[in-house]
């Protein structure tokens, strides 16, 4: 099956109120990474498979996700477009999908309000990605699904809402399931652990959702090297590996991405 490679517009308002790209480690200390329709036309030009646009803050700052922005990227690129953050309602994916918006992605909401995504995918169709943020916990396991760690020991990862900020108690295993018994069409699976770290993706949790569930997963957090997106693939099982840091600063194009999958047999879009 074909793998796709997906770069991701992590957005927010800076003081001046300008939307831009930002980069943090763990959510947290959010640097400037650039223009968000520059680096949407940069990463179409180069063959991205999707975009991800994530409003980051619209859920903390509890505000509509910046519809105007969805707007100018769509109107700049020509692969699918997934838009998240602030998605609170029926209404708000209405909104987003006239904005241009291909699939749209719900975090926060969703956890408060299973409901919804039964709602929206009866109404919108295949177009509903639940994006699933969660970290590792070695305490209060009682019920939880284990998953066992690179150094042996065991943990389960919780889920986190509003931008990693809280934690919900709720095994990400089981939420896994549940999404897809509502009707999610792909997860978008962020580590917090190592959001932005560099160290690769969480591999075990990454791994152990793709087998829980039979819908796709897009694995996120953490990538610092081409040989980390190929892990994604062949230990995590994932069906798409989505970066941030390494395309926006240059460290690759999507294109030396592909380059070296395929050469390790990888079957990428050309």
């Amino acid at each position: 099956m074909t793998k796709r490679i997906i770069p991701c517009l992590d957005t927010t308002f800076d003081e001046q109120g300008k939307a831009v790209v930002v980069k943090g480690i763990e959510f947290e200390n959010l640097k400037y990474a650039g223009d968000p329709v520059e680096l949407a036309k940069r990463y179409d030009a180069q063959g991205a498979d999707e975009l991800v646009f994530l409003d980051i803050s619209a859920s903390v700052e509890r505000r509509d996700t910046m519809v105007s922005m969805v707007k100018k990227i769509a109107a700049q690129v020509s692969i699918p477009l997934c838009v998240g953050g602030g998605i609170k309602s029926i209404a708000d994916f209405e909104k987003v999908f006239d904005a241009g918006a291909d699939k749209v992605g719900v975090n926060t909401a969703a956890v408060k309000n299973p409901e919804l995504i039964k709602e929206a995918s009866e109404k919108f169709g295949d177009r509903i990605v639940v994006a699933i943020d969660c970290k590792r916990k070695l305490e209060d396991a009682k019920g939880k699904t284990q998953v066992q760690l690179e150094d042996g020991t065991n943990a389960w990862y919780d889920v986190v809402i509003y931008g990693g900020r809280e934690y919900t108690g709720i095994d990400a295993i089981k939420w896994a399931k549940e999404v897809q018994a509502l009707g999610a069409v792909e997860i978008l699976l962020t580590s917090k652990d190592r959001d932005g770290t560099t160290d690769g993706y969480d591999i075990p949790i990454t791994k152990a959702i793709a087998e829980a569930v039979d819908i796709p997963v897009i694995a996120s957090g953490g990538v610092g090297t081409v040989e980390h997106i190929y892990e994604g693939f062949v230990n995590g099982a994932a069906d798409a590996c989505l970066a941030a840091s390494i395309f926006h600063y240059e460290t690759y194009t999507v294109g030396e991405i592909k380059d070296y999958l395929s050469e390790k047999g990888i079957s990428v879009r050309r």
